[in-house]
């Protein structure tokens, strides 16, 4: 069976900087090719492109990952109708219950301190709706508990199985771009969950990356010049490397979680069109924000290499299992570059996984140069269209089938 996989592998130089710590406030790192590699997660990049689609995408595309999920929807019950504000989370928390199962309560360690009656009730883990998917609990919730938002109206309403099946629908249906592409655990009603489309491994450099610190202190404003010393005095940890990093969307599964367009006035790939792009070009961007202001390290990738795949997804890290080792007149892009131009025709060639029609190379700097052979180069607002074009006509191709 043919599927639609999109592959995105990019190279990123990064300074010194301390994207993703650890517990200590160390740089994370990894063992591979037998030494020491630096490593931002993949949550921490997932964090970071989820971030970013707020700038891509508008409000009603997204959703919202939060154990404050009563709250946020006792706002969208209020929106609809403030005099429910008295009783709002309330009536929300109990919409929840019978919609997902979600147990949401005042956390133990504020009951304990005596401001149960103040505390807003919270789910005992972060559960993900759509914007969509909230609307359309608190048009249950208002409807369930009549003009004057009785919480056992709304109770009585609820146990009612065809009322308790819309409460669900509305948790299970209309999914936003970021639900889709990332996935929904949802421990209480596991029918519930959603499967992710993208896969986002953890970037490493690409070459042996040692830890540094950085011993700094600060001067206290009002000290006199007979105080000698310090006001404050520490260490930051930090590295610096250049990172290979690699993203993966099942565009079929993409496509199941948002489901064909239904709008006059697009096409029927245009959910799937909207979500691919803004994740190739969110990925592309984004940047994990750790002690971003201490080191300023705001770099874009200085290669980006896309596949479009019929069979499955195939990472490149390969090609720096064995340690890239410094130029001769210093740094690592070069190098990495010559790697993926060998390593990747070698390895396309070998699987039988070619794709010259399906393949993008976007690239900056001469010392890219050796990547030009694996792809059509084109600018990122190029890619991201050409990439779109590109699915859409899958898409649509299978749902003619």
């Amino acid at each position: 069976m043919t599927r639609t996989i999109l592959d995105i592998h990019v190279l990123q130089v990064v300074p010194p900087s301390n994207l993703n710590r650890d517990d200590t406030g160390t740089p994370k790192s990894a063992h591979y090719g037998g030494v020491r590699r630096a490593r931002v997660s993949s949550q921490a990049w997932k964090r970071a492109t989820r971030t970013a689609f707020e700038k891509l995408l508008p409000p009603e595309a997204l959703g919202v990952r939060t154990k404050k999920i009563a709250e946020a929807l006792a706002d969208r019950i209020i929106d609809r109708n403030e005099s429910l504000a008295p009783v709002a989370v309330q009536l929300a928390a109990e919409t929840l219950k019978a919609a997902a199962g979600i147990k949401v309560e005042v956390p133990k360690r504020r009951a304990k301190n005596g401001d149960e009656d103040s505390a807003a009730p919270e789910s005992s883990y972060l559960m993900f709706l759509s914007s969509r998917q909230l609307d359309a609990l608190a048009e249950v919730t208002i409807e369930g508990s009549g003009p004057q938002g009785d919480l056992k109206v709304l109770q009585t309403y609820l146990k009612d199985k065809e009322n308790k099946a819309k409460a669900r629908q509305a948790v299970d249906s209309r999914h936003s771009v970021d639900i889709a592409l990332f996935g929904r655990m949802v421990a209480d009603a596991a029918d519930l969950n959603v499967e992710a489309a993208s896969q986002v491994a953890h970037a490493i450099s690409v070459h042996k990356s040692e830890i540094e610190s950085d011993f700094y202190t600060a001067v206290d404003d009002l000290s006199s010049a007979e105080e000698s010393g310090a006001g404050m005095i520490g260490t930051v940890d930090f590295n610096s490397a250049t990172l290979y990093r690699y993203a993966a969307v099942d565009v079929d599964e993409l496509t199941r979680n948002l489901g064909l367009g239904l709008r006059a006035d697009e096409g029927p790939s245009a959910p799937v069109e909207k979500a691919v792009g803004a994740f190739l070009d969110a990925f592309v961007t984004s940047l994990p924000t750790g002690k971003i202001n201490t080191f300023g390290n705001h770099t874009l990738p200085s290669a980006v290499i896309v596949r479009l795949r019929d069979r499955r997804p195939v990472s490149f890290v390969g090609a720096f299992e064995e340690p890239v080792p410094q130029g001769t007149e210093g740094g690592y892009l070069r190098e990495s570059c010559r790697r993926l131009a060998a390593y990747v025709p070698d390895l396309e060639k070998q699987y039988g996984i070619e794709a010259p029609e399906h393949g993008w190379v976007f690239r900056v700097g001469e010392e890219t140069e050796a990547l030009e052979p694996l792809g059509r180069r084109v600018s990122l607002d190029a890619l991201v269209r050409e990439v779109q074009e590109a699915v859409a006509a899958r898409v649509i191709s299978g749902a003619g089938a």
